[in-house]
């Protein structure tokens, strides 16, 4: 985290402190240790994380509120950071909020959060909201988009220089008895690539329009989802290439109520990655120029024998063009009471996937079908609760992708103690092997708080 950022963050919470109005503070404190043995680079980590949060209400006004969060890390051992570094942090939100008496209208200025319709994106700006007559409601945000480090160091420039100005809006209306449907539109950066003095290779700019909707006639029936299209004016293709879609996206799900004990649950969905991650807001983990396209669909049908049995059976399939084609079968078995405070489970999956692409002539592609096993269980007894995870995955024999394995798994036991009704404590030790570590074990200790601050006078 920035020290600007920091000096800041302190500051307004000891401002908000002193305000003497409804103050919530809440925060969680982690320290983890893992040890990571890759050919001959041996390497002990042993991060310690700090998450903050503060939550003011009524500052001079019943209508005014101040919500701010923000996590810093340091490495007490091996850095655990791609630049070296054993120190970082981040301001995820920190903003005001000023609610209105009418129309369930509100303002916010500051670092946030925002859902509308196209996405989720992070703004340093300001935002509204209203409800208009006849069910309509209207929001809309603008400012400058939270940037992010790009793998690429050369590349950073260019990448803050294109996304200058982020702008997004949504137009719904509420149906009464069956549902929502919203108009949604998002423009981030106002210099595209292609309209630079020196054309940039990639584009970080946006331009999309979403449709979504919400049906739900009955509580028996919902379906909800949302379209999504690239409105850019991309840079041209070389002669000979397919001009992709603009549809970037569609995902829609379906869930039916049979009665109390059966519900079925539906989706499908289709990307088409050149528009949606046009340009992307986390450069870093998706490229800009990637033409692969992806569908899927699938559904889960979940039978309550008894109050406290379920049973869950699965099946997903997805189509990637440039890998082929994946199924996903398996069910699970449940068991949770309320009043033992106790719940467990049971899962299996056979996952049949096409063969990867050969990279390498000498080394020929090789399935990743896998079996998979999993089994739970979780319980509380007053202050004190237990938990045990576990999770196998089974692979044919002499695949080169799995570093000489065909066995993959790993083993997670967490115990949790409640010392008083603002503070817990909890710890988890896991232990694994994967193709990158053969032999990995790991542990976390974390402590939870929550404390709140009274009027001036009061408790």
């Amino acid at each position: 985290m920035k020290r600007h950022n920091l000096v800041a963050l302190l500051a307004t919470l000891m401002s908000a402190t002193a305000w003497g109005q409804e103050v919530s503070l809440y925060g969680t404190t982690m320290a983890q240790m893992w040890k990571s043995e890759v050919g001959l680079d041996k390497a002990t980590y042993t991060p310690a994380t700090q998450y903050l949060g503060i939550d003011a209400n009524k500052l001079g006004s019943d209508n005014l509120s101040l919500h701010l969060f923000g996590w810093g890390r340091t490495d007490l051992s091996d850095s655990s950071n791609l630049d070296g570094s054993k120190t970082v942090g981040y301001l995820n939100f920190g903003y005001l909020q000023y609610r209105f008496n009418q129309a369930n209208a509100e303002v916010k200025a500051g670092r946030f959060t925002v859902n509308q319709g196209t996405g989720f994106e992070q703004v340093d700006g300001v935002s509204l909201r209203t409800d208009l007559k006849g069910g309509f409601t209207l929001s809309a945000f603008g400012g400058k988009p939270v940037l992010y480090k790009t793998v690429d160091p050369t590349a950073q420039k260019d990448y803050d220089f294109q996304r200058d100005f982020i702008f997004g809006t949504r137009l719904g209306w509420r149906i009464p008895k069956v549902g929502e449907i919203g108009l949604s539109y998002l423009q981030d950066g106002t210099k595209a690539a292609k309209d630079l003095t020196i054309p940039s290779t990639v584009d970080y700019t946006r331009k999309q329009m979403g449709v979504d909707l919400l049906i739900s006639p009955a509580p028996v029936f919902q379906l909800r989802g949302r379209t999504i299209f690239d409105l850019a004016d991309h840079a041209t293709l070389p002669v000979g290439t397919e001009k992709p879609s603009n549809i970037a996206e569609h995902d829609y799900t379906a869930i039916v109520k049979f009665g109390s004990k059966v519900i079925f649950t539906a989706n499908v969905a289709e990307r088409n990655f050149y528009a949606y991650f046009a340009g992307t807001n986390l450069p870093s983990l998706f490229r800009q120029d990637e033409k692969d396209k992806y569908k899927g669909y699938g559904g889960s049908l979940t039978v309550s024998g008894t109050d406290n049995l379920q049973v869950i059976a699965d099946f997903r399939h997805m189509n990637r063009e440039s890998f082929g084609d994946v199924n996903r079968v398996g069910g699970e078995i449940r068991y949770a009471s309320t009043e033992k405070h106790y719940m467990a489970g049971l899962g299996a999956r056979s996952v049949s996937a096409s063969k990867t692409i050969q990279v390498d002539p000498t080394a020929p592609g090789r399935s990743l079908s896998h079996t998979e096993f999993r089994a739970f269980t979780m319980i509380e007894r007053k202050r004190l609760s237990l938990s045990l995870d576990g999770i196998v995955q089974q692979y044919k024999e002499g695949n080169p992708y799995l570093n000489g394995l065909t066995s993959l798994y790993e083993v997670v036991a967490s115990v949790g103690f409640k010392a008083t009704e603002n503070l817990k404590v909890s710890g988890d030790i896991s232990r694994g092997s994967t193709p990158v570590a053969k032999d990995e074990t790991r542990g976390l200790l974390r402590a939870e708080y929550r404390f709140g601050f009274g009027k001036k006078g009061g408790q």
